[in-house]
């Protein structure tokens, strides 16, 4: 069977009859191909799904980027591929973002010079290397299967630009000069959100999205419940997304410049001349009780929403890493215990402010819970949940919801100012009323005559380091030892690596016949960096068992146990020991050797385990 490695999404470019779909690469033993599924709109079945065509990664294959008319590199734009393959050839346009970025390169990766030619033939295949009239996919899980099985075979692919040191050196370098060729220019950003309910959009959104007399730079909006079908659930496609789109786009300011964000994601992030913007749209737990939850899930999103830059090897960027930070969405914090006859009454009599004290959002961002280092403006508009959908009136279903601040915006960065900060009853689709703020953002601006001055001082400078010497590196701490280990606990131990007066690059990397630089249940924060001259950092060795690490461990087949190498780019190998005892437990063990069992698995030797396990695997195979 063909094993899936990666797949994206896809668009022929026009003049073609197939106009969307995902290009898949796949490999099976030696052999590596492109394929290409087109799809109906609004695919439900296996039978909506079909494998149009093949390409063999064979002698010949590349894949080159398609420069655009004139040169003209427009930031955040699609990425136009073409793909050949003897005498086929397939003309395709990417998506934007990091997805596909990690597809070429696993591309390159899996398919890299050197190594012997794919030249074993599929029966259907054709002279020019390519498969045609495939028929349709009997089961969907054929289609995108994953496996971690290597392949072999010669490509060509795009040229990626490396993170040399020098390049690093000299980004740092301008980073720290920054003000003296930048200055703070103004920026007018409109961020908006409003939770849909599922709903179709009725009517203009102009009177939510251009209430103001001065049309806005940049538009951020986000929209929550935007379609509650079952295939939502399961498609990255939705006719409501047009409509949405198309609504939000006329009722846009005229003449204002927009910016829309992928499909599907949670944030985006962009860079706005040598300023970088991060916009966050969540949605949060819902119900009264739950914002514990919230807290939770917010502290989440932030720690695990990475974004990649760009250019490979250049380390991960977290949401806190950017100049400005827009955070809109359906947050879902209610009110506090509240009676909702004398919620309703306050609203009546506009006392928000009293109200306000007993918002959720309030009480846990002044406990410094959540949001650390975010700011929100003063509310002075009526809660925006939870009204009857076509009307200003308040919920009077069973549930009868206590009005609440459900949908709210907030920020972070030392340039932005806020300029108003309100919601809008003139919409009445959903059961939330929009909400909109409008900024106005510091952005950095570049004066190139003054970053033409700084580039090339920094330059001399670096012109004068040709004779030094070959970096190194001093290491707080080379043995660890984790004791008394157990199932999903997590234990850390830290070192610290001190540079001396040259700056380096460090990384972890691989042993010999080994895909990882660590074993499974060990990861090293960070991998890898920079570091300036006479700077250091912390690495944390995080160590946690989880499922499948446990099983081996219960039963002395692993230890606990690896070397870690520390390699200096154009410097030394530094090697760490790391070992630890883990504590066998009934996670990860088989339930059938459990059950025969006759005394604790923590008093049992690991071969007594192992013993059991084969006889049982003899008796009852599995």
């Amino acid at each position: 069977m063909w094993l899936q490695a990666q797949k994206v999404q896809a668009y022929m470019v026009p003049d073609s009859a197939v106009t969307e779909g995902w290009l898949g690469f796949s490999f099976l033993a030696r052999l590596c191909r492109l394929c290409l599924y087109t799809h109906r709109r609004m695919a439900i079945t296996a039978e909506d799904v079909c494998l149009d065509r093949v390409l063999l990664i064979q002698e010949g294959f590349a894949v080159e980027e398609v420069p655009p008319e004139n040169n003209l590199q427009i930031p955040g734009s699609d990425v136009t591929v073409q793909v050949t393959s003897g005498g086929a050839s397939l003309l395709v346009r990417l998506p934007f973002g990091s997805h596909t970025q990690t597809f070429l390169r696993e591309v390159r990766r899996r398919c890299s010079p050197g190594k012997k030619d794919a030249t074993a033939a599929d029966p259907e295949q054709s002279a020019a290397g390519e498969v045609t009239g495939a028929p349709r996919l009997k089961t969907a899980n054929k289609m995108v299967p994953s496996s971690s099985v290597p392949a072999s075979g010669p490509t060509q692919g795009l040229s990626t630009r490396p993170c040399g040191l020098r390049d690093t050196l000299v980004k740092s370098l301008l980073k720290q000069k920054e003000s003296s060729y930048t200055h703070l220019q103004n920026f007018r950003f409109f961020v908006g959100t409003y939770n849909v309910n599922g709903q179709s959009p009725r009517g203009s959104l102009r009177p939510w999205l251009s209430q103001d007399g001065e049309p806005p730079d940049i538009y951020c909006v986000g929209f929550q419940e935007l379609d509650l079908s079952k295939e939502a659930f399961f498609f990255n496609d939705t006719p409501k997304e047009e409509e949405w789109f198309k609504a939000v786009t006329e009722s846009l300011h005229p003449g204002a410049k927009y910016a829309k964000g992928n499909k599907g994601g949670v944030a985006i992030r962009f860079q706005f001349h040598n300023s970088t913007v991060c916009v966050v749209n969540a949605h949060l737990a819902a119900h009264p009780e739950e914002y514990e939850r919230r807290n939770q899930e917010v502290r989440d999103i932030c720690a695990r929403m990475q974004f990649h830059p760009l250019e490979p090897g250049c380390p991960l960027l977290a949401i806190k890493e950017h100049d400005v930070v827009l955070w809109l969405g359906d947050l879902n914090y209610r009110l506090e215990e509240q009676d909702m006859e004398r919620v309703k009454k306050l609203i009546q009599t506009q006392d928000f402010q009293a109200l306000h004290q007993h918002d959720q959002l309030k009480i846990q961002r002044e406990a410094k819970l959540v949001f650390e280092g975010f700011q929100e403006g003063e509310i002075s508009f009526q809660p925006t949940y939870k009204y009857n959908p076509g009307s200003d009136d308040w919920d009077d279903s069973a549930e009868c919801r206590v009005p609440a601040w459900c949908d709210r915006i907030l920020w972070s960065g030392k340039t932005v100012s806020l300029l108003s900060y309100q919601s809008h009853m003139a919409l009445k689709n959903s059961d939330h009323k929009p909400v909109s703020a409008i900024f106005d953002v510091g952005v950095k601006v570049v004066d190139k005559k003054s970053y033409c001055k700084a580039f090339e001082g920094i330059v001399r400078s670096l012109d004068k380091m040709e004779n030094a010497s070959i970096p190194s590196v001093t290491l707080s701490k080379r043995e660890f030892l984790f004791k008394d280990v157990k199932y999903l606990q997590l234990q850390v131990e830290s070192f610290t690596i001190s540079n001396g007066p040259v700056p380096c690059q460090f990384e972890f990397i691989s042993k010999p016949n080994e895909d990882a630089y660590c074993k499974p249940w060990l990861i090293a924060k960070p991998s890898k960096g920079f570091l300036m001259p006479d700077s250091e950092v912390v690495i944390a060795l995080e160590l946690c068992v989880n499922k499948s690490t446990a099983t081996a461990l219960n039963s002395g087949e692993e230890k606990l146990e690896d070397i870690l190498v520390l390699h200096l780019d154009r410097g030394k190998d530094y090697f760490l020991s790391v070992s630890g005892n883990y504590l066998p437990s009934c996670f990860g063990c088989p339930i059938q050797t459990l059950c025969y069992m006759k005394e604790p698995i923590r008093e049992m030797l690991p071969e007594a385990i192992r013993e059991l396990d084969v006889v049982l695997h003899q008796v009852m195979p599995i």
